[in-house]
């Protein structure tokens, strides 16, 4: 599992990585598909940066999402299954947020955002069931030494 989630979460860094590329690009992107998928169109929005952020007033979310995969990478490359999934969960409700923006508010929807929903969603399913299966093995490890 754990290799799964490292591959995944760098899968995800990289994808936020190309998010950034088109956030401080200026030409035509590659993921400008039609009126309803354009990635510059969400990464040029005002939703594209978090505002009033001490020290450097303004962070692209796509540099959030590259600080934060690489953080779901360690943490699983360390084991610590309960903060992993805890991180999961935090990125799994902003990205929902952000992907309620997309829909709701821009109407245009990000290639790269889509496939970084799709990444945090499986990192936080498979962040669940690696803590699960670990805290199933531990019971069953007691119950053993304990007969």
């Amino acid at each position: 599992m754990r290799p799964l989630l490292i591959i995944l979460a760098l899968a995800g860094l990289v994808v936020s990585a190309l998010a950034l590329k088109v956030h401080y690009d200026t030409g035509t992107e590659p993921c400008s598909i039609n009126d309803h998928w354009d990635c510059g169109i969400v990464n040029h929005s005002s939703f594209a940066m978090i505002h009033n952020v001490p020290v450097v007033h303004e962070v692209p979310v796509a540099a959030i999402g590259i600080v934060g995969y690489l953080l779901l990478g360690v943490l699983a490359l360390a084991r610590w299954r309960v903060l992993l999934f805890i991180a999961a969960l935090i990125g799994l409700g902003y990205a929902l947020h952000l992907t309620l923006i997309e829909k709701n508010v821009l109407e245009v929807w990000c290639l790269y955002c889509v496939i970084s929903q799709g990444l945090i969603a499986l990192i936080t399913l498979l962040s669940a069931s690696w803590l699960i299966a670990a805290q199933i093995g531990k019971s069953r490890a007691s119950k053993q030494a304990s007969a």
